[in-house]
């Protein structure tokens, strides 16, 4: 059996990963290249918004409306600052 749009989907996480990522960093040998891709593959299913999910991420956490006067909003830094993560602190 043959998945002919595997070779598609590859093709774009692989662009995805070096835009968002890897563009960005200096690998310094395979273990730190690992722990990137792990955290990476952590903040991008656990809080990167997805288009086609409707802007949520794919293990479905992420709830990002939050009520007038919510409070403080809090940056967590992802890959270093790379990225970040934003949540609503209680009031």
């Amino acid at each position: 059996m043959q998945a002919p749009k595997a070779n598609a989907i590859a093709e774009r996480l692989v662009g995805t990963l070096r835009r968002e990522c890897l563009d960005h960093l200096i690998i310094i040998d395979e273990r730190h290249l690992r722990l990137i891709l792990m955290e990476y593959a952590a903040h991008y299913n656990a809080a990167r918004p997805h288009r086609a999910l409707d802007l949520q991420p794919p293990n479905g956490a992420l709830v990002r409306a939050a009520p007038p006067n919510a409070g403080r909003l809090r940056a967590r830094p992802v890959l270093g600052g790379l990225h970040h993560e934003y949540e609503w602190m209680a009031a």
